[in-house]
């Protein structure tokens, strides 16, 4: 079996918020996605970060940033595990009454985790997530930002993905297990909590700053075609079904990403 080998031990203080960051080769971005997390104006909170057997530079530069901190936590995978296990790795040693998800690449804006526990009380929501604006692989911030839906059900989720990972944050006792295979498993695990809380709450701030990648190639969108066939399946639909909210999914994100590119970068 994998093991993961925690480095850097809790402090004393028990945390409202663990935020999980699995962090694979991302020694370009990473320390500013630290940084993001140190910068809040909410400040109990632990950061749990997992480096998934990086051969970058990547380990080095989170214990350094780890250093003097003892809200951050490093954590090594001894073998490369797949972002769906890393993140459950990490919610394993969680501590916080809410789990955040921040990936290694995207930005919190400060006073995300402030605004948004605050938002989650007024509603009594299990899990939320926020607006999202877009930068490219240099860090260039595009005008476009993606809205956030106040108050939506299972159904209108089964549309499309409007939960950007690095933006939700989700009370510790609903929380599930990531799936792991050939599918999105973040889309795949909000799908399941939405069905069983029956709705999720959206607070229409960019509070997150997500990265775009390179790939716009058409292997790269048929792969990502293929991974959403899959958690339709994961999530119990048949291959009819399943093929019918694909098709309707891609639309979707045809059209978004030629929103995001057509707009003017900051």
């Amino acid at each position: 079996m994998t093991q993961s080998v925690v480095i850097l031990i809790n402090g004393n203080c028990k945390p409202v918020v663990s935020v999980i960051m699995p962090a694979y080769n991302a020694e370009k971005t990473v320390e500013a996605s630290i940084n993001s997390v140190k910068a809040q104006t909410y400040s109990n909170w632990e950061l749990i970060i997992l480096d998934d057997a990086s051969q970058d530079t990547t380990l080095q530069i989170v214990k350094s940033a780890a250093q003097g901190d003892a809200r951050i936590h490093v954590v090594i995978n001894e073998h490369n595990m797949g972002v769906a296990a890393t993140r459950n790795a990490g919610i394993a040693q969680a501590k916080g009454q809410w789990i955040a998800f921040l990936d290694s690449d995207d930005l919190w804006r400060e006073d995300k985790l402030e605004k948004q526990l605050r938002f989650a009380k007024e509603n009594d929501a299990a899990i939320t997530y926020t607006a999202t604006s877009y930068m490219d692989s240099s860090g260039n911030i595009f005008n476009y930002v993606l809205p956030a839906e106040f108050k939506f059900t299972y159904k209108v989720l089964m549309h499309r993905n409007i939960m950007s990972c690095s933006s939700v944050i989700v009370m510790r006792d609903v929380m599930m297990p990531f799936p792991q295979g050939f599918i999105h498993e973040d889309y795949a695990v909000w799908l399941q909590i939405v069905r069983k809380t029956e709705c999720a709450y959206g607070l229409d701030e960019p509070l997150l700053i997500y990265r775009m990648g390179e790939a716009t190639r058409s292997s790269g969108r048929l792969k990502s075609a293929q991974m959403i066939w899959g958690t339709y399946r994961e999530v119990g639909y048949g291959r009819v079904s399943a093929t019918f909210y694909t098709l309707r999914y891609a639309m979707h994100s045809i059209v978004k990403r030629a929103r995001i590119q057509s707009g003017c970068r900051q």
